[in-house]
């Protein structure tokens, strides 16, 4: 990966906006500057454009939407910062939270009524951090499908999209504009690719696994649940640029990946009563802390798995999540109608799982917090049938990344714009602080498909521009 001089540089051919990637952000960024009246390419690393939207859940928070209101559903932007920045520690800047969450509502129904994407709001349960229902997604719950009802509107708005495309380097001229991209095809061939204008959407560096060891140590050593493809190309290039990073500590862990089966479970089980038990049959956290945190916390328990305990109630809520089914199937989920089946069935020793259940039990009877902060309320006290997951901590995508400012564009150390760069989603800082602990459920796909957007129009104004 290079930045290369345009001097002299005559390009294959041109095109006022480029974007790299075709995840959630890049076409979401392109079906964006399309509408701005700008022709768009988008240029994708991979033959099947995947990325790490089709491994999520397919969810973003958004507040004050069509569905939201329309489901009687009292919300805010300034409400939904406050629950993004109290999530970071305070350490997320209140006003680039401001800024998603201003943009967000209106991005959904953007895509809803003039592309066709079928959202639905979830209900039933609440995402921990969240103070309101505000997750849109498919109604299968999977990325995969935004995924692909996003490549569908690309498709029936007529922009072009290559795919086996690997850009490698960039040209700018002496005044760090972006001239164009060079790129390798499959069978090796070098094609260059002018341009008034570029998009990063080729998201973090969690495939990356120097940058994973040297940005983000304490995950190093766990299961990379992400797309592989997620090599850290913007930053390297912004770096050369002169561009300013931030948060490169920042990512999405997951501590309730099915194990063996690289599948992610749904926290929903978690925020009905559901626990975690290491091997030992101990708890070792507040679950409720979230579940990007859980992923070091996880990996750091003896063999690196936990089981993922949780009733009917749990079964009820993730049996909407087309993963859990798939888990189902795959004969992952096992079941147990006493505690001492319960121990059977996952080789945890029965005195110390009944210990945890008592201590819990006695929780919930006193009103207070548990001994890890939890507080639970008698209602959630486990039931049988008892269902039990075998899972393991995993990192599945990086959140800090280039600076960007409200119109998405890739800002300097001095805080001025590069003049015709734009970045969103990984490749980008996010709004999730400089851990794993600020990750508010959803934000990945949140900065993906806001800052897309923003991106997508600033990117058609400056190629207006010349």
């Amino acid at each position: 990966m290079a930045v290369l001089s345009a001097s002299g540089v005559e390009f294959d051919f041109e095109v006022p906006v480029v974007v790299i990637g075709a995840g959630a952000c890049g076409l979401v960024a392109a079906l964006a500057a399309h509408d701005e009246g700008q022709e768009v390419l988008v240029l994708e690393r991979d033959e099947n454009p995947t990325g790490s939207t089709s491994l999520s859940a397919g969810l973003i928070p958004a507040p004050c939407t069509r569905l939201q209101k329309q489901a009687g559903i009292d919300d805010s932007p300034e409400l939904f910062a406050a629950d993004l920045v109290a999530k970071t520690h305070d350490h997320t800047p209140h006003d680039q939270a401001l800024v998603l969450a201003r943009n967000a509502g209106p991005m959904i129904d953007w895509l809803m009524d003039a592309h066709n994407i079928e959202f639905e709001l979830v209900t039933g349960f609440l995402y921990p951090g969240h103070s309101r229902l505000r997750m849109h997604g498919p109604k299968s719950r999977t990325g995969a499908d935004l995924e692909q009802a996003l490549l569908a509107a690309v498709s029936n708005a007529g922009i072009d999209l290559v795919t086996g495309a690997s850009v490698e380097d960039l040209y700018v001229d002496g005044s760090r504009r972006v001239t164009g991209v060079r790129f390798r095809r499959p069978d090796g061939a070098l094609e260059t690719l002018g341009c008034q204008s570029l998009v990063l959407a080729c998201s973090g560096f969690a495939g990356d696994a120097e940058m994973v060891r040297q940005y983000i140590p304490e995950i190093a050593d766990a299961e990379c649940c992400g797309h592989l493809s997620n090599t850290g190309d913007a930053v390297k290039w912004g770096l050369e640029l002169g561009a300013a990073v931030a948060d490169m500590g920042a990512y999405q862990g997951h501590g309730s990946v099915a194990h063996p089966h690289s599948l992610p479970l749904t926290w929903a089980v978690i925020t009905k009563g559901g626990v975690l038990l290491n091997t030992e049959g101990r708890r070792f956290s507040n679950e409720m802390r979230g579940y990007s945190e859980h992923g070091s916390e996880v990996a750091a328990q003896p063999g690196h798995v936990a089981w993922d305990i949780f009733d009917a109630a749990g079964e009820e809520a993730a049996m909407g999540f087309y993963d859990y089914r798939e888990i189902r199937k795959l004969g992952a989920v096992k079941t147990a109608n006493t505690l001492e089946e319960l121990a059977a069935v996952t080789g945890l020793p029965f005195d110390a799982v009944k210990v945890e259940f008592d201590a819990i039990e006695a929780a919930a009877r006193s009103g207070q917090p548990d001994r890890f902060g939890r507080q639970f309320s008698e209602e959630q006290l486990l039931k049988p049938p008892f269902y039990a997951v075998k899972v393991n901590g995993a990192l599945f995508h990086t959140q800090g990344g280039l600076v960007v400012d409200a119109e998405a564009r890739v800002l300097r150390d001095d805080g001025t714009p590069l003049p015709n760069l734009m970045a969103g989603g990984g490749a980008a800082r996010g709004v999730s602080g400089d851990s794993n602990y600020g990750y508010l459920s959803g934000n990945g796909l949140l900065a993906a498909t806001t800052f897309g957007r923003l991106a997508g129009i600033s990117a058609a104004r400056i190629a207006a521009q010349g």
